[in-house]
């Protein structure tokens, strides 16, 4: 039986990931520190935070509620 996770679950894990997204680009983003530091980082959270939103829209059986 495959059991991935409903619609629901998968909606939390969206909030959750792009509240932490944005308290990490707050923190250690796009223009803090150094320029290129700055840049940096803001480039590897922006792909760290795609590979990890469509690991959960793949992951998630969107038709169940529970």
């Amino acid at each position: 039986m495959d059991r991935r996770p409903g619609c629901l679950v998968g909606f939390l894990k969206l909030a959750v990931l792009d509240a932490v997204f944005d308290w990490l680009q707050a923190r250690f983003g796009f223009g803090r520190g150094c320029s290129c530091t700055g840049m940096g980082c803001g480039v590897v959270l922006l792909i760290l935070f795609a590979i990890f939103a469509c690991s959960v829209v793949t992951g998630t059986d969107w038709l169940r509620l529970w």
